[in-house]
């Protein structure tokens, strides 16, 4: 009865943490507009096999990960819980996993719901459980195919190995169809250390063709089909998204090699000031067989992904389920042995955060304002103070009852995640939702022949919105360099000299829609190089103008 009313609480957070928020404000730029709009043209176009951008290709990750965000719409609506709910649900059975596995290594279901509600409660996994792009999938796949390999070496029975190594394989599998080759590395490289170290390679020989045939099984008709209709797709997939990524000086996001330790302190907040007791206590046990395989699995990757030269935060979110595992397990012990002081510190160390967040919105409000007077502005101020106060006053409850409200940061992070989006001040959200911008005009947008665009990211939101991916890139090509230079493509760019008479050929046969963001010189020119008239609405940086068919 007491482990069941701690899943139900587990599935409680879930709801109101992960599912609540999802419908409460727009999209943000650039990942869901993209994400939302790529998944809605295969709803649109039936085709599940190569991924398009505003019909343009986009061959920078593979198909599965829009599978489930097109699914998501296709049952909930093409509307923004449709877009988020993939994410939700992934992460979602992601803290599932971390109940089971941590049910497998210590049979101890205190601890079981500890490393689950850590997991659910670190900051960047409940962030991006609202938040739609490939992430939250991809790090389900790699979550199931490592919880399945413990399964898999801890299990006694010829059957139950078999099985287990097959979920290995599945979960290869579909992390590879959904970001691409380190789906098939992270098992690897833990795998092999950890059967090397216990002596049973032979177990690794004998059951890991069985996860490598249900892998291909799985992906090879998804990777015929692809390399059928697109012949370039792989090589394109493997140099630049790779290769390139991983070994090029001029890659995405090139940060230094330590960019991902200060990031994982960060990301495991609100439970941050657990972070070295748990490290001490892991290297104290480290000759124990789980918890060197949770090690393993949080060290080996965190140190691959440090050796790319393009990072991302989210790129170590693979790593943050151990570490909520090795983190439960250090928790739990505490509060056995009524060890308060770390448990304390915790406390004390996000209400300093807090005050600090606190005193910094009020100074920078009081100096140069982020909020405006208007009801609307001074409605979302109120909001981000609640946030705060309640963060505050949490881990004020962490600290002076540490024994009996330790898991009191949970609610703090979870008020965090409903009501922060909505807490934006107008200039954040004006100018990072353009979806809401395109929306309070949608009627007036959907009278249109044509759209242009000057900026990826408010074009995807307008393709989404209008549910039409024909929008015209004005001077801009970003990510879509590549599709862009297929022959069928080349007419969807105008370039900066062609713009007039583009307008003018396309308002001969409608109404035209035009989505500026003007907020740089080289876009001003671009705005600047626009025939003057038509209806115009401007909000933040964006400048939407309607330009009536010509006579």
């Amino acid at each position: 009865m007491i482990r069941l009313n701690r899943l139900h609480l587990l599935l409680l957070a879930f709801a109101a943490f992960y599912l609540l928020p999802l419908g409460l404000h727009g999209l943000w730029i650039p990942d869901e507009t993209r994400y939302a709009q790529i998944s809605q043209e295969m709803l649109q176009t039936g085709n599940w096999v190569s991924p398009h951008f505003m019909g343009i290709r986009y061959f920078e990750k593979p198909a599965a990960g829009y599978w489930l965000i097109a699914l998501g719409q296709a049952v909930f609506g093409q509307n923004l819980f449709g877009v988020r709910i993939a994410s939700a649900l992934t992460t979602g059975l992601s803290v599932l996993l971390a109940y089971l596995i941590a049910r497998r290594l210590w049979n101890d279901p205190r601890k079981s719901f500890a490393c689950a509600l850590l997991y659910l409660s670190f900051g960047l996994v409940a962030g991006q459980a609202g938040y739609s792009n490939l992430d939250p999938p991809f790090t389900l796949w790699v979550n199931l195919s490592l919880v399945a390999l413990w399964f898999a070496l801890d299990s006694n029975s010829p059957r139950s190995r078999l099985g287990a190594w097959a979920a290995v394989g599945f979960a290869c599998a579909m992390g590879f169809m959904t970001k691409g080759f380190l789906a098939w590395a992270l098992p690897v490289l833990i795998a092999v250390p950890y059967v090397l170290w216990q002596r049973r390679l032979a177990d690794l020989l004998r059951y890991g063709p069985v996860a490598i045939g249900v892998a291909v099984l799985v992906c090879l008709p998804w990777v015929l089909a692809i390399h059928a209709r697109e012949p370039d797709f792989w090589r394109f997939f493997f140099w630049n998204e790779h290769i390139r990524r991983f070994s090029a000086a001029d890659a995405q996001h090139v940060r230094p090699w330590w960019f991902f330790l200060p990031i994982i302190a960060v990301a495991c907040l609100p439970w941050t000031g657990l972070l070295p007791a748990t490290l001490r206590k892991t290297w104290r046990e480290k000759r124990q067989p789980a918890i060197g395989f949770l090690a393993l699995w949080l060290l080996l990757p965190l140190g691959l992904f440090s050796l790319s030269n393009g990072k991302l935060p989210t790129y170590i979110m693979p790593c943050l389920l151990p570490l909520a595992l090795l983190m439960g397990h250090t928790l739990s012990d505490l509060l056995r042995d009524g060890r308060a002081r770390t448990i304390c510190l915790n406390g004390l160390l996000n209400f300093a955060i807090g005050m600090l967040a606190m005193i910094g919105l009020i100074y920078l409000q009081i100096a140069r304002p982020l909020y405006s007077n208007s009801h609307a502005e001074m409605f979302n101020l109120s909001l981000a103070f609640i946030v705060l106060l309640v963060w505050i006053l949490t881990h004020l409850l962490q600290a002076f009852r540490p024994l009996t409200l330790w898991a009191m940061p949970a609610l703090g992070i979870g008020v965090l995640v409903i009501l922060l989006p909505a807490s934006m001040p107008a200039q954040i959200a004006d100018n990072q939702m353009p979806d809401q911008f395109v929306l309070e005009h949608l009627q007036e947008l959907q009278q249109t022949h044509a759209l242009l665009s000057n900026e990826l990211a408010s074009a995807s939101a307008l393709a989404w919105r209008l549910q039409r991916p024909d929008v015209a890139l004005y001077d801009t090509e970003g990510e879509l360099r590549y599709g862009l230079q297929y022959a069928g493509s080349v007419r969807r760019k105008v370039e900066l000299e062609q713009v007039q008479n583009w307008l003018t050929d396309a308002r001969r046969h409608g109404a035209v829609g035009v989505l500026l963001r003007v907020s740089s010189t080289s876009e001003m020119r671009e705005a600047g190089q626009l025939p003057l008239g038509g209806k115009r609405y401007k909000k933040g940086s964006l400048q939407l103008i309607l330009y009536p068919q010509l006579p």
